[in-house]
């Protein structure tokens, strides 16, 4: 956990520095923004890019933005914040219940912003994820259970793209994103001389936040 923290935190300084010297050479004057952000996220697992919204999973995220001017109408915005990701499997016959996929990431995207008025914009741009935690539970009309995950079982480092729309007011800003996996979640595994992968599947999470700007 402290490792991962460290890495998130490092790659978010760098990407502050680096464009802080741009907005410099570029003689721009509008002051970066740096502030808190924090929402919900409503994740699933998809292979083959089939995403089922009936196994969505409700969870959160929470963290820091900086955002710099490069341009009277772009900006870079990097971030770090934790995230829930994951999925859910609801069932009913005999037994009727629903099982939980929790998978708990810290997430650095660096994003392109483009603001098409004062207040409107639009967002895209790459990010990369570690894998910190996870868990599984399960909850029916004969009992409930649950388990941590070994994250050494999957994949720590996960990478996708971001893209989303926000409106920027004052202080508080607002949005919505689509977090689309590249990599897949499991790692290669063996059974009876063939190689499979345990889970089969990428993360794609829609991020719905509210950010607050402490300057």
């Amino acid at each position: 956990m402290k490792k991962s923290r460290k890495i998130a935190m490092a790659s978010f300084a760098l990407s502050c520095i680096a464009f802080t010297n741009v907005q410099a050479q570029d003689g721009i004057k509008k002051q970066p923004t740096f502030g808190i952000k924090g929402g919900m996220n409503f994740s699933t697992l998809f292979s083959d890019n089939d995403a089922n919204e009936e196994n969505m999973l409700t969870g959160f995220n929470a963290g820091l933005f900086a955002k710099f001017p490069i341009s009277e109408r772009v900006a870079i915005q990097p971030e770090v914040y934790y995230t829930t990701k994951g999925s859910k499997l609801t069932y009913d016959g005999l037994v009727d219940g629903e099982s939980k996929f929790k998978l708990n990431y810290i997430e650095v995207p660096v994003l392109a912003v483009i603001n098409i008025t004062d207040h409107f914009n639009v967002h895209a741009g790459p990010y990369a994820a570690y894998m910190v935690s996870g868990k599984v539970s399960n909850d029916s009309n004969i009992g409930s259970s649950s388990f941590d995950l070994d994250t050494n079982d999957f994949k720590r480092f996960e990478a996708g793209i971001a893209a989303g729309v926000g409106v920027d007011l004052e202080v508080l800003s607002f949005g919505v994103r689509y977090n689309y996996g590249l990599t897949k979640v499991g790692k290669e595994r063996s059974f009876g001389g063939t190689t499979v992968t345990l889970p089969d599947a990428k993360n794609g999470t829609i991020n719905a936040y509210v950010g607050f700007a402490l300057n």
